[in-house]
């Protein structure tokens, strides 16, 4: 079935075409909904990169076969030009609705552009843009990341409420990220009001495990006596304690980590004691997505901001939490 979406055609035309066409823009009111096996839905992800993106691109595509929505994927590795050739081959195909979570905030409009004149809708799952033309994408799906930064950085005056100076290395995510960006803000506006709370490096890992580990590695010579280790996701947290511990100290003990996602592998190491604090950034958005590409392909309204539900760990919450964690 090929969809048309919002074409202003005139009546006797738009009758002729009811057969092959799944209904109206989502801003100009509700359709007739295609039947799921009728549609197709391209998707771009950033990457493999981490725990928590392999649990992401598994629920999305088992919510969507699920649907029984056929779902075309793409797997960016991590680079934006990646992204928008996938984002133009989806054009080109001419699918009936573009999902991505972009690698970075910026230099999305012109693509984004093609979408829209090609009247394909497009959904962000995760990551947002930060393009000030709000009308080339339908929604965005995914958590507050600055609201997560603030959850890291209430932990951490609270850990630290009778220290007289507290040292931190920051783990960055991929530059220009919108999670890296947002995680390091949220952080920033909490702690930024006590002068005892210094970050004394900050860098890039990544999001990855690797990364983690050699950043940590090499922040770890020049500033030895660190207290608290913040990663702006499990895996570079993970890989801080291979670091901590390569250097003959005791992670979560000796240095103190705070990490964002809620993995498994995160949620044992916090369960062991050699990460102290997780806030949860959930990637199970699948069936959120699969429910909104409903309601934007039947014309439906649907809501520009979607916030998905998040809590924080500790030590015993993550033991409580991990016989039934499905991430």
């Amino acid at each position: 079935m090929k969809k048309i979406i919002g074409m202003a055609a005139a009546g006797a035309m738009l009758l002729a075409l009811a057969g092959c066409a799944s209904g109206a823009d989502s801003s100009t009111g509700a359709g007739d909904a295609p039947a799921p096996e009728d549609l197709i839905v391209g998707f771009s992800q950033v990457g493999a990169e981490s725990g928590w993106r392999a649990a992401n691109t598994k629920d999305i595509q088992a919510a969507f076969e699920d649907a029984g929505i056929e779902l075309k994927f793409s797997d960016a590795q991590q680079k934006q030009e990646n992204q928008i050739k996938a984002i133009r081959s989806y054009i080109q195909q001419g699918v009936d609705v573009i999902a991505f979570s972009p690698v970075v905030e910026s230099g999305w409009d012109t693509v984004l552009k093609e979408a829209k004149d090609a009247d394909i809708p497009v959904v962000l799952t995760d990551r947002s843009v930060d393009s000030a033309d709000t009308s080339l994408y339908v929604s965005f799906l995914g958590s507050d990341f600055v609201e997560e930064g603030k959850k890291a950085g209430n932990w951490a005056t609270e850990e630290f409420a009778d220290a007289d100076a507290v040292k931190i290395i920051q783990l960055e995510g991929t530059t220009g990220s919108a999670p890296a960006i947002d995680r390091a803000e949220g952080f920033a506006d909490v702690i930024g009001s006590d002068p005892k709370f210094e970050i004394v490096a900050s860098q890039t890992g990544d999001f990855t495990r690797s990364g983690g580990k050699q950043v940590t590695e090499a922040l770890l010579k020049s500033n030895p006596d660190v207290d608290l280790i913040y990663a702006h996701n499990d895996d570079m947290g993970l890989g801080a304690i291979e670091a901590i511990e390569a250097a003959g100290l005791k992670p979560g003990v000796d240095i103190k980590i705070l990490t964002i996602d809620a993995v498994k592998d995160g949620m044992q190491a916090l369960a062991d004691g050699k990460i102290n604090f997780i806030v949860e950034c959930s990637p199970l958005l699948g069936k959120q997505l699969v429910d909104i590409v409903n309601k934007v392909v039947a014309g439906e309204e649907v809501e520009t901001r979607i916030v998905t539900e998040e809590t924080t760990f500790t030590q015993e919450e993550a033991i409580a939490a991990l016989p039934d964690r499905q991430y």
